[in-house]
C-alpha cells in the first residue's frame, strides 16, 4: 500500500480551502494547506470584507446630510483616507489571525509557501517535496486588465485597497458588481467619478428592472455613468491620466480602475504535470462532486468558475470534506443562490430574473413596487427603492425576488429561505408584514404589473 505524507493537501487558504481543510481534519484526516500570500483569500484580504467596510464608510456623507431634517445639527465633516486604511488593515490582520486559528485548532499543518504539482500525488511546496493521497485546488481567481494601449496604468480592485491617497478624480471601467460598487465607494468619499461600460446597461445577467433602476439611482448620486462607451487609449501626462474614449473625447483622472473581469488562478502551479484539464477560460474542469479529470484531485471555488461567490466556495469545500472524510456524501447545491451587490444603493436577488423565468416557465406573473423609503420622506433625498417578485403562474411559486434599496442584502437573505423552499405567492400574501418597514412590501404586493 502506498504511503503518503498527508491524506489531503489543499492548495490555497481562502474561504473554500480553509473550510475544506478544517472540516476534513475534524473528520480525522491528516491535512496540510499551502498559501503563498495571506490566509483568508480574496474575500477576507482584498475582496468582500474590505470592500463592504469601504462601502459602509462611503455611506456616511449622506447620513450627515440626511440628519439635518431630523433635527440634528452636524458640524463640518472631514474624511481621512489614511485613517480608514489603517483601521481596515487592522481588521484584516485580525481576521487573518482567526483563519490561522481555525486551521491550527483541528491540527492542519500550514505552509506559508507556493505549492505546485510535480505529479498527481506530489507537490513542490516552497522547495520541499510532499505527497498526498488527495489534493484539493482552491487557488481562487484574480482581476484582469484590459488590452488597450496604456492599460498597465490602470489599477484593479487589488490595488484599490492599498492606495496611499484617495484619488480625487476616478474613472471606473466595467459594468459588473465590482465596478458599480467601487464607483459608489469613490463617489461616497467625495471623488468625481466617471463609470464607463461598453455594454448597453450595467449588471449584465441581472433582472432588467434592477439594472435600469440602479443605473438611475447611481446617476442621482452624481456618478457620470456612460454605457456603450469604452477607453481606447490611456496616457500619463505629468501626475494625471488622460483617457481617450471610443467617441474621440478625453477624460482627465487621477486614477483609472479596471473592473472588467476576473480569471481563475491556474497558471504556474503545474496542472499540466498532473494532467488536470482546464476549460477554454482557464478554469479547472470539475464534475458534480468537484472532482477534476484526475481521480485523486479536486477543485472548489472561483478556480472552477462555477458560481464565484464566497459562500458557494465555503459550501463546496464543506461538501467535499464531508463526502471524502465524513461519510456524508453530498454534492454542492448550486440552485437558487442569493447574491448581493454592495452598490449605492444596495442590490440583492435570489432566483430567476424576469427574462430567465419567462424562458424557463413561459407564463409568469410579475409584481413590482417602486417607492420612497420612510427615511427619505423627511431627509428629502430622491432615492427610490425597487422590489420585485417573479411568480410561475402554473404553480404560484415565487421563482425570483429582487430588490434595490437600503438593506437589500439583509432583507433578501430571509426571502431566500422562502424561495429556496418553494414558497408560493399565496404563502407570501398570507404572511403578516412588519410595519413600518421596507421589507413588508414583499408580503403586501397584490396587483400584478401589466
Amino acid at each position: 500500500m502506498t504511503s503518503y505524507d498527508y491524506d489531503l493537501f489543499v492548495i490555497g487558504a481562502g474561504s473554500g480551502g480553509v473550510r475544506a481543510s478544517r472540516i476534513a481534519a475534524g473528520h480525522g484526516a491528516k491535512v496540510a494547506v499551502a498559501e503563498e500570500y495571506r490566509y483568508g483569500g480574496t474575500c477576507v484580504i482584498r475582496g468582500c470584507v474590505p470592500k463592504k467596510l469601504f462601502a459602509i464608510g462611503a455611506d456616511f456623507h449622506e447620513a450627515f446630510e440626511d440628519a439635518a431634517n431630523y433635527g440634528w445639527t452636524v458640524g463640518p465633516a472631514t474624511f481621512s483616507w489614511p485613517t480608514l486604511m489603517a483601521n481596515k488593515d487592522k481588521e484584516i490582520a485580525r481576521l487573518e489571525g482567526i483563519y490561522r486559528k481555525l486551521l491550527a485548532g483541528p491540527g492542519v499543518e500550514m505552509f506559508d509557501a507556493r505549492a505546485a504539482f510535480v505529479d498527481a500525488h506530489t507537490l513542490d511546496v516552497g522547495g520541499k517535496t510532499v505527497t498526498a493521497e488527495t489534493i484539493l485546488i482552491a487557488t481562487g481567481g484574480r482581476p484582469t486588465r484590459p488590452t488597450f494601449p496604456g492599460a498597465e496604468l490602470t489599477i484593479t480592485s487589488n490595488e484599490a485597497f492599498e492606495l496611499k491617497e484617495m484619488p480625487k478624480r476616478v474613472i471606473v471601467l466595467g459594468g459588473g458588481y465590482i465596478a458599480v460598487e467601487f464607483a459608489g465607494i469613490f463617489a461616497g468619499f467625495g471623488a468625481t467619478v466617471t463609470q464607463l461600460y461598453r455594454g448597453e446597461q450595467i449588471l449584465r445577467g441581472f433582472d432588467g428592472d434592477v439594472r435600469n433602476h440602479l443605473a438611475a439611482e447611481m446617476r442621482k448620486k452624481h456618478i457620470d455613468l456612460r454605457v456603450n462607451t469604452d477607453v481606447v487609449k490611456l496616457e500619463k501626462r505629468g501626475a494625471e491620466l488622460v483617457a481617450t474614449l471610443t467617441d474621440g473625447s478625453t477624460i482627465v483622472a487621477d486614477a483609472v480602475m479596471a473592473a472588467t473581469g476576473r480569471i481563475p488562478n491556474t497558471s504556474g502551479i503545474g496542472l499540466d504535470k498532473a494532467g488536470v484539464a482546464l476549460d477554454k477560460a482557464g478554469a479547472v474542469k470539475v464534475d458534480e462532486w468537484s472532482k477534476t479529470s484526475v481521480a485523486n484531485i479536486y477543485a472548489i471555488g472561483d478556480v472552477t468558475n462555477r458560481i464565484n461567490l464566497t459562500p458557494v466556495a465555503l459550501h463546496e469545500g464543506h461538501c467535499f470534506a464531508d463526502t471524502l472524510y465524513g461519510r456524508k456524501a453530498r454534492k454542492p447545491d448550486h440552485e437558487t443562490i442569493a447574491s448581493a451587490v454592495f452598490s449605492h444603493p444596495n442590490v440583492a436577488v435570489v432566483g430567476l430574473s424576469e427574462a430567465a423565468a419567462r424562458k424557463k416557465y413561459g407564463d409568469v406573473v410579475i409584481f413590482r413596487s417602486t417607492f420612497t423609503p420612510l427615511k427619505h420622506t423627511l431627509s428629502g433625498r430622491q432615492e427610490k427603492t425597487l422590489m420585485k417578485l417573479v411568480v410561475d403562474r402554473a404553480t404560484d411559486k415565487v421563482v425570483g425576488a429582487h430588490m434595490v434599496g437600503a438593506d437589500a442584502p439583509e432583507i433578501i437573505q430571509g426571502i431566500a429561505i422562502a424561495v429556496k423552499l418553494g414558497a408560493t405567492k399565496a404563502q407570501f400574501d398570507a404572511t403578516i408584514g412588519i410595519h413600518p418597514t421596507a421589507a413588508e412590501e414583499f408580503v403586501t404586493l397584490r396587483t400584478p404589473v401589466a
